[in-house]
Order: structure tokens, then C-alpha cells, then sequence
């Protein structure tokens, strides 16, 4: 049983306002004396209280709630994130360049009948935002967004149009401070939030930690389908786990519980890197962590890596510029065919082979008007690549994967007929020793997470293309000869650093 209470600084201030939230509500004062208790049962708060000052009241709330290990909204880390920001003057009361997907439309035609390009400046009102809502639709987009990055109840949001950039500015905001229209409209969101989002559950058997798995159900190739998904969360409960499925849409919540586990294909600039660096801000276990998706997600990074270490990979080079003098350096290095590569791709998405200068030259410009950089590999053939799943610097399950039908490639993105070719599911004991060996070097390089490491063996010898965080993992394809011990094993990772981590 999960019990949620409210904290505000006087309950009797707000006696008026308060409405039948389901839950208790509480002075802060109460909290502090009667919390915690003995035998109570996973307790999750909402603080209230003013936090717009360092040390306050509404600081201790959560600072409290977390040294008692209840699960707090907002977490200190949010709060410190405004009050610090909003202090240093160098932050410029938490300026945030919005992303145009969250702003477009917004200032098409301002007050004076000017487009938002033609005004050289322009600040638009300011709005309240309750649990990621506001009152005003137009900026709910914006509210959701800052929510998401800053998950406290109330903030205010300034907006700021200059040269045809959006800003927003985020600030804390005092209950107190609040008209009693606008202190209603903020018990309500709560009540609304606390029904949608911190349901009472009551799990057959108490689980020791909470984890959420983030996966979205839009991506076209996700690293696990839906019956790996189901699978990851019945071995998570035998481990002492309670794991919950969520979206990106959710993710302003991780922040209460003790572990996230990505399902989604990571990038740098993405939610998956950003989600990962935020979770282990609060203090979660998190796969991937945010170091091996920078360090995977680059494969210039690799590449230096894996000549640095010694680990054996494919001839490479990187190029920055396209001219007859670079061209014919790569031609006299590499031959044809060559492998062009973006440095971050996934999928085999934003890989070329070229078969002659006019493709390499004609390649070159496409990649280089993305990337600073490209990278060159030597053109191995092989009708397979290795896939050696590692976890903790240990191999726990090998697949091979041909290449599609007539492609160099696993997956063939112009064909859907043949998109990816077949596979085997092999004990990691069949697998050649030098194989393993590479693999499991070239993952230490990365670091302690779980990851997917392609190998090519060729003639007696084994090439470390790539190691991949976020690795497939799919029902009846790397699952085929663990089943669901494979599950197990990466959830009895998760419990056994939740354990060292001592909460």
C-alpha cells in the first residue's frame, strides 16, 4: 500500500481552498513531528510549503521526505535547480532557449500586428503552472516542458521572443503568494494529479524499490518488443522490484522512484540522454547511465578509443572536409568499396557504402553538412556480425545476424520486403573465444552498463565495429536460448546496485 500525504505550511490557512483531496493534508509542523512512523508503508508526499527560499520550510519538507526516504515532489534537486539559478545573476533568472517544436505558433502575430520576426523584442505575460497545466492553452505546451525539466507544483513562467529566439525564464512561487481563485486552482491540479499519476496501489507482495521502464510505443524499431517489456517487469518482482512501463510523456516523474531502465533508443540530444542525467542527479540506478550513451552514441569517440586501447576494429580514419586532395588520400588508404559512417547513427541509419569517387564525393557532402565529422572504415565482408550482449564485463547471451537479402547490411532500410535478415541465439560458451575476449575489452572501454558489442571474424580474425548501449533485446531473438533467465539476470543486476546503494 502506497500512502500519499500533502504538506503545506498551515493547513488552517487554507481550510477554504483545500478541497476532499482523498488523501491527508498536513501542516508542516505535523510532518515534522509525527513523521516518520513505525511499520508505515511506502509514503509519498507533495510539498506545498513555500519553497521559494533556501531553507525554508518547504526546503526541509523535502529534504526531510528524502532523508526519511519518502518520495517527494518537488525533490531538493528541483528545488536547488531554481533557487541557485534564480541567485546567480550569471543564470539570468534560469533562462532556457525553448525548442521551436514547443513554441511554434505561439508568437506568430503579436500585439501591434507585427510578425514575432519583425519584433525585435517581446515578452508576453506571465502564467502559473500547476503540475505541468496552465490555465491559458496556449502556453500549456510550454508548461508541460518546464514541468518536465523542472518537476516542482507551482512555477511561474515568463516567456521572452529576441531575434526570433524563444526564452523561458522559470521561477519559484509561494503559495502564499497566490490569489485564493489561483490557490484553488492549484488544490485542484493536486487532486487531479494525485488521480492520475499517484494512484494507491496495493501489490500482492511489497516490493523493496520502484523502478520505471521508459519505452515509447511510436518508435518504429524499439530495442524491446512488447513481450520483453511484460518479461522485464514479471523478473523485476521476483527480484523485489516494482516496475512500472511509462512513456516520454512521464518522464518529469522519475525523479520518485529508485531506478530507471531505458527501452528506447538513445541519443545525445534526446530525452533518453537527458532523462538518464536527471535520474542519476536524483540518486537512481540507471540503465544506460548517461556516460555510456555519450560514449556509444558517438562512434568518433569509439573509434579513438578502440585504437587507443588496442582493442581490434576495422582500419579507420576520420575526414572533415570534402576536396580531391582528401578524397584521393581515402582512395589510397582504404580502396573500394569504403564505409562512410555518421558519427552518431543507429539502425544502420546513416552508413554508406561507396563504390567509386563520385559516390564517396557526392556521400561526403550529404555527411558533412550534418557532421564536423566523418567516419572511414575499411569494407569487411562478412555474412554475419556477432552480437555479444554484455552486463557488468560479463558476455550473458550471443546472437549472430546475417545480413539482409542481397545488402551489406543487417537491416536493409530500402527494402521492406527484406528489411533484416535472419539469426541464431547461441550459449555464449560456442562462442569463439576471441570474439568474446574483443567484446568484452571494448565494453570496459564504455563502462559497467549493459550493452550490445558487433563483432566481425574474418580469416582468423575478429573486428570490433561498434558497441551499442540500449541493445535489442527482443522476444524470441536474443531471449531464444536463456528465456527468461535473460531477464532475470539484468533485473538481478538493478537489485544488486540498489542494494550497494543502500536505500
Amino acid at each position: 500500500m502506497i500512502h500519499t500525504i500533502v504538506v503545506v505550511d498551515s493547513a488552517s490557512n487554507f481550510a477554504d481552498a483545500i478541497p476532499d483531496l482523498g488523501v491527508p493534508v498536513i501542516d508542516f509542523n505535523q510532518y515534522l513531528s509525527d513523521y516518520p512512523k513505525k511499520g508505515e508503508p511506502k509514503t509519498r508526499v507533495i510539498n506545498l510549503c513555500a519553497t521559494d527560499l533556501y531553507l525554508s520550510r518547504g526546503y526541509y519538507c523535502s529534504l526531510l521526505s528524502e532523508a526519511r526516504q519518502h518520495r517527494v515532489l518537488p525533490s531538493v534537486n528541483a528545488i536547488n535547480d531554481l533557487i541557485i539559478r534564480s541567485e546567480d545573476a550569471q543564470f539570468d533568472s534560469h533562462q532556457i532557449t525553448l525548442p521551436q517544436h514547443i513554441c511554434s505558433g505561439l508568437f506568430d502575430q503579436t500585439a501591434d500586428g507585427k510578425s514575432a520576426n519583425e519584433s525585435d523584442a517581446l515578452t508576453d505575460k506571465t502564467v502559473l503552472a500547476y503540475f505541468g497545466h496552465t490555465e491559458d492553452s496556449a502556453y500549456q505546451r510550454i508548461a508541460k516542458y518546464a514541468f518536465e525539466r523542472f518537476p516542482v507544483p507551482i512555477l511561474s513562467l515568463s516567456v521572452t521572443v529576441h531575434h526570433n529566439v524563444t526564452s523561458l525564464s522559470v521561477k519559484l512561487v509561494s503559495i502564499e503568494s497566490l490569489a485564493p481563485a489561483q490557490q484553488s486552482i492549484l488544490f485542484s491540479r493536486t487532486q487531479q494529479f494525485i488521480a492520475t499519476n499517484w494512484r494507491k496501489t496495493s501489490p500482492k507482495k511489497r516490493a523493496r524499490w520502484d523502478m520505471v521502464i521508459l519505452y515509447n510505443p511510436d518508435e518504429k524499431t524499439p530495442p524491446s518488443d512488447r513481450k520483453s517489456l511484460k518479461n522485464f517487469v514479471k523478473a523485476a518482482q521476483q527480484v523485489g522490484i516494482h516496475a512500472e512501463l511509462i512513456t516520454p510523456k512521464q518522464l518529469g516523474l522519475i525523479s520518485q522512484y529508485d531506478a530507471l531502465f531505458i527501452r528506447e533508443t538513445t541519443r545525445i540530444d534526446h530525452h533518453t540522454y537527458h532523462a538518464a542525467r536527471k535520474a542519476e542527479q536524483e540518486g537512481l540506478v540507471v540503465m544506460d547511465d548517461a556516460t555510456s550513451i555519450l560514449r556509444c552514441c558517438n562512434k568518433v569517440f569509439l573509434q579513438d578509443a578502440f585504437t587507443y586501447n588496442k582493442v581490434p576494429a576495422p582500419k579507420s580514419a576520420f575526414v572533415s572536409v570534402n576536396d580531391e586532395g582528401s578524397r584521393a588520400r581515402l582512395i589510397e588508404q582504404f580502396g573500394f568499396p569504403m564505409v562512410l559512417k555518421l558519427p552518431e547513427s543507429s539502425f544502420s541509419i546513416g552508413v554508406f557504402k561507396v563504390d567509386d569517387e563520385a559516390q564517396l564525393k557526392d556521400k561526403l557532402d550529404l555527411m558533412l553538412a550534418q557532421s564536423a565529422l566523418v567516419l572511414i572504415q575499411e569494407f569487411i565482408f562478412t555474412e554475419y556480425d556477432w552480437r555479444i550482449g554484455v552486463l557488468n564485463g560479463r558476455a550473458i547471451y550471443a546472437c549472430r545476424y546475417y545480413m539482409a537479402r542481397n545488402h551489406w547490411q543487417i537491416y536493409n532500410h530500402s527494402s521492406k520486403k527484406n528489411f533484416s535478415g535472419t539469426f541464431e541465439t547461441l550459449p555464449t560458451f560456442e562462442v569463439p573465444k576471441p570474439v568474446l575476449d574483443a567484446a568484452i575489452k571494448a565494453s570496459a572501454i564504455v563502462g559497467r552498463g549493459l550493452y550490445g558489442v558487433d563483432v566481425k571474424q574474418s580469416n582468423n580474425q575478429v573486428y570490433v565495429i561498434e558497441v551499442n548501449d540500449n541493445p535489442s533485446l527482443e522476444s524470441k531473438v536474443e531471449d531464444l536460448y536463456l528465456g527468461k533467465e535473460l531477464y532475470m539476470i539484468i533485473m538481478q543486476e538493478f537489485a544488486n546496485r540498489l542494494e550497494a546503494r543502500g536505500r
